[in-house]
């Protein structure tokens, strides 16, 4: 149930029927009045041409029939209307907005906001790294958006599906297999998880392909066997990713993040759907071949410069990244009614030259495409292939330490398992709502005294607000279940009113994120919806108030306890009842 809803429903009920009457053909749409100016804003302007006079006299003379309709009509939750600058201000009855959120949320506890299962199934892909080593910060980005976004449209009520593309079948993996059969007891392995222990053959092979033409040439030689169906190499070097792949799953698992599926990319080659997307391209009316190499001239799509050619495949026929990505998106396309890609912004070119790909195999539906800035350090940028990285995993535990520190500090009194446990909490979260905070599309630089400020906009202020209601509560017992109905009548204190218009708000701003793919607001609404709360709490004393009005604030408070634990685990956060 959104409570807003049934306001916005009665509003457009309203002022749909007078224009009905005008033989005006609008819809009404509504946007949120400025503060002070009621809740719901209709602007006028639109309408100046057809009723042939000012916006400003358009609005006063809707707003004197607006509380005509109102006074004879049973309609309750609008509380009055007023012109204002051409704009047509409603304002909502505030008791009813109380009286229906408090009794949502308390009926339908962590369920609030939650919307009506679609039968639409989303494939999402996100995070895709080449399993040659472990995830580094810059990157960190790809599959925090894509664990939040998933959770978010699945509780809006979508069938989703998410999905890793493992790139088992390009050079870099290659280069892993060869550097790890070539240079045992010539590389000192790496320490810990498989992809940490595994890394350094990847690094040195990698220096000594650059090198020595030797070595290039026996590395490019055993992946156009591998390409070409060699299945003796194809079950090495998947061997060998997927021991990579387990570390990486591992830190995954640190970050609170689950795929449901782990895609192949040799899947294609195997069942010969890459090799049905070759000989589809040959057919193309752009396909064009240069000394036995088959491109795409895409020139005529709006591609300029030197990229205006998308190979498909090699000189001697085998097939390329590009060519298996298609199989693959292909793949999900069947599967899915709507596929969402989680990229990084370098990739914005494949992705066009992608779509136009699938548009020449026949498909019409194309994936819709989140493009995401890097991730920064201070210390600047990072670099992927020669060991200058700063890997997530060394990210999470300066996280964990440096979480400990601040809960060791807060609270010496706690044991050391709740201590290391709280820390966890605090340190994980801090490291994903830092990240998800921002616009995907722009570019961030992490910074420590931001991510645990138990002030500021990070996940550590909303999770201590979090275990500051839950103290109140515990402190309470079982009080404040009572005066559903009633509690509307204590709770006059514009504090609460703010704070319970702000949980008014969460399930249609589920729905809004769901709808627009983005991800920052709802940590935007956390931290809003948590800095009115802590005021709440300042002005408005709960365990010591008088009956009734101590009653109607604990069961505000576990209201706002809810929302905001549902907020958190949108985004992957845990919500800590002490800290």
């Amino acid at each position: 149930m959104d409570p807003l809803e049934l306001f916005r429903n009665e509003t457009e009920s309203i002022l749909g029927s007078i224009l009905g009457k005008k033989g005006i053909d609008h819809r009404p749409e509504f946007g949120d009045a400025p503060k002070g100016l009621g809740d719901a804003a209709f602007p006028c302007f639109p309408l100046a041409k057809v009723l042939k006079m000012a916006p400003v006299k358009i609005a006063e003379e809707l707003a004197e029939e607006c509380k005509a309709h109102l006074r004879r009509s049973d309609f309750r939750l609008i509380e009055k209307v007023e012109a204002a600058k051409g704009y047509l201000n409603f304002y909502y009855n505030e008791k009813e907005l109380m009286r229906l959120t408090l009794r949502a949320i308390d009926e339908m506890g962590r369920d609030y906001g939650k919307g009506k299962q679609r039968k639409e199934r989303i494939i999402l892909e996100h995070t895709s790294a080449n399993p040659n080593g472990p995830f580094h910060v810059g990157r960190a980005r790809n599959p925090i958006i894509g664990d939040t976004l998933a959770r978010i449209l699945r509780f809006a009520g979508c069938d989703i599906v998410t999905e890793y593309y493992v790139n088992d079948m390009g050079k870099q993996a290659v280069i892993l297999a060869w550097g790890i059969d070539n240079l045992k007891g010539k590389v000192e392995k790496g320490k810990g998880k498989n992809d940490h222990r595994l890394v350094p053959f990847y690094q040195r092979a990698s220096a000594l392909m650059n090198e020595n033409p030797d070595v290039l040439e026996e590395i490019n030689a055993m992946l156009k066997r591998y390409e070409k169906g060699d299945r003796k190499i194809g079950k090495e070097v998947q061997h060998y990713c997927s021991l990579i792949l387990e570390g990486m799953k591992h830190t995954l698992r640190e970050m609170n993040i689950l795929l449901d599926n782990y895609v192949f990319e040799s899947r294609y080659v195997y069942n010969r759907d890459v090799t049905g997307v070759i000989e589809k391209l040959r057919q193309s009316d752009y396909s064009r071949e240069e000394h036995g190499a088959y491109y795409l001239e895409l020139e005529d799509f709006g591609i300029q410069g030197r990229e205006t050619r998308f190979f498909y495949t090699r000189k001697d026929g085998t097939s390329l990244y590009t060519t298996r990505d298609l199989a693959y998106h292909l793949d999900k396309l069947r599967r899915g009614d709507r596929v969402i890609d989680v990229l990084g912004e370098d990739h914005r070119l494949q992705a066009r030259q992608l779509a136009i790909a699938l548009g020449e195999l026949g498909e019409e539906k194309k994936p819709e495409v989140i493009f995401y800035a890097f991730v920064s350090l201070p210390e600047g940028k990072m670099s992927t292939r020669r060991g200058r990285v700063v890997y997530l995993d060394n990210l999470i535990e300066e996280a964990l330490e440096r979480a400990y520190k601040e809960v060791h500090k807060r609270r010496p009194d706690l044991s050391e398992e709740d201590k290391r446990r709280i820390a966890k909490i605090v340190g994980i979260g801090a490291i994903r709502y830092n990240i998800i905070r921002v616009q995907m599309e722009k570019s961030m630089v992490f910074r420590w005294e931001e991510a645990l400020n138990f002030e500021g906009d990070s996940a550590p202020f909303i999770q201590y607000t979090h275990a500051r209601a839950s103290s109140i509560l515990r402190k309470a017992g079982d009080e404040g279940s009572v005066l559903k109905e009633e509690a509307a009548g204590y709770l006059l204190d514009p504090n609460e009113l703010a704070l319970i218009r702000a949980l008014a708000r969460f399930p249609g701003l589920v729905q809004e994120c769901a709808y627009r793919l983005k991800i920052h607001t709802m940590a935007s609404y956390l931290r809003e919806t948590a800095r009115l709360f802590n005021q709440f709490y300042r002005e408005c004393p709960v365990l010591t108030a008088p009956e009734g009005e101590r009653e109607a604030r604990l069961l505000l408070v576990r209201a706002f306890r809810s929302v905001i634990a549902t907020g958190l685990g949108l985004l992957g956060i845990e919500a800590p009842e002490f800290m």
